[in-house]
């Protein structure tokens, strides 16, 4: 976390929490949703506009990520000065990148180390890692594919539906009303 956030905590300890107005897809591409955005449906509901608009600042996705963690009861946020801006997750917490090498990292570019590999009814591989449970990117399934081929990686089936309480995280805290 960022000294400047830390600062803000013990300066303003009681700023009400935000729910709704940040997403996180399966690609790892962050979006603000505004309102309008928010009034059509849910994050992942695939209604158009309901996402609201993907951010491009890189110095502002940097922030997001350095300040980015999970509460107790598995609701993720961005911790924003003193408030904390909930995430609604589309499918996971993390989305892995898997290089042809099998080296994996986050979306946030920090490595990680393998500890399970699942596959679900769709055909998506999600993957358990030092840091966390998450799905891999979609273009990167010809790396996953070469290491389930050498062995390296042996996927068990799972119903995608189980996964949030299983590995403990909730998709959209806004529809659980998360607090702290």
């Amino acid at each position: 976390m960022d000294d400047i956030v830390r600062q803000a905590m013990a300066k303003w300890p009681n700023v009400p929490h935000c729910h709704g107005w940040l997403g996180l897809d399966a690609r790892g591409h962050w979006y603000l949703r505004d309102a309008q955005a928010q009034a059509l449906g849910g994050f992942a509901s695939g209604v158009a506009g309901a996402r609201g608009t993907r951010l491009q600042h890189e110095g502002l996705i940097g922030f997001i990520q350095r300040n980015y963690a999970a509460d107790a009861a598995g609701c993720w946020y961005f911790q924003n000065g003193p408030q904390r801006v909930f995430v609604e997750l589309e499918v996971a917490p993390w989305v892995w990148r898997v290089a042809s090498d099998g080296a994996v990292s986050a979306h946030d570019g920090r490595p990680a180390l393998v500890q399970a590999v699942w596959l679900d009814e769709q055909g998506r591989v999600f993957l358990r890692t030092d840091l966390g449970f998450g799905i891999v990117h979609t273009l990167d399934m010809g790396a996953v594919a070469d290491a389930v081929e050498a062995g390296d990686w042996q996927p068990v089936a799972v119903h995608s539906a189980e996964l949030p309480q299983r590995e403990g995280y909730v998709l959209s805290p806004q529809a659980r009303s998360c607090r702290p």
